[in-house]
């Protein structure tokens, strides 16, 4: 998990994993991607893209996968996404070997999804006091999903386990705004960051959507 200070840096989360019991083993793991401030659609797009080309490279149904996501990670109290979704699977035990290079392939492709956002001309971008607030708004939810939604943070705290270990996935900052709503205080914004950009954030990113379709 990287929570970056830079709104225009998206937090990403990624994670594969193993299980074996008795006779029983399965594996699971994803990669999502929660987006604050976005310069082009085409970045998620493109995000999503990679999710596409790995599944398709390993005979896996990206759409299938894709929705998994979209639905594990709605804040259902919110009506909303924690972020822009990616692709989650779980109790994947069809082919140990071929699942195995599945999960690997999808720790490889971490680095070519994100690395775009980590670009030099990216993370010296400035930002404005509205913008790091909003960001640390969608923040806040996040921390909602985690803590009462995500069957990882509960399995942890159900059995006992390191709590600080259980919630290193949380950023160290968030708020929460009544209603929502960012301050009145703040400044209007500006044309490049402002409500409306906020607005679409909310309908479009933070809802399903078929983002490969952006693709050229």
């Amino acid at each position: 998990v990287i929570h970056p200070r830079n709104p225009w840096v998206p937090t990403i989360h990624m994670n594969i994993r193993y299980f074996e019991t008795g006779q029983k083993w399965w594996f699971g793991g994803g990669i999502d991607l929660t987006p604050y401030c976005v310069k082009s659609r085409a970045d998620v797009a493109n995000f999503h893209g990679a999710m596409r080309d790995v599944c398709n490279a390993h005979g896996m149904d990206y759409a299938a996968l894709k929705k998994t996501a979209d639905d594990y990670f709605t804040i259902t109290h919110r009506q909303e996404m924690r972020g822009a979704g990616g692709i989650f699977y779980d109790n994947l035990n069809t082919d140990r070997v071929a699942n195995f290079d599945f999960c690997v392939a999808v720790g490889d492709t971490f680095i070519r999804a994100y690395r775009p956002f980590l670009e030099a001309s990216r993370l010296s971008l400035q930002y404005t006091p509205r913008q790091r607030e909003w960001q640390l708004l969608r923040r806040g939810r996040y921390v909602e999903f985690n803590l009462v939604y995500d069957r990882g943070t509960k399995f942890g705290l159900e059995s006992n386990g390191r709590t600080e270990s259980i919630l290193m996935s949380l950023p160290t900052e968030a708020r929460w705004w009544y209603g929502g709503q960012l301050p009145q205080n703040l400044a209007a914004g500006t044309p490049e960051w402002n409500e409306r950009h906020e607005a679409e954030m909310r309908e479009v990113y933070f809802q399903p959507h078929d983002w490969v379709a952006e693709l050229k």
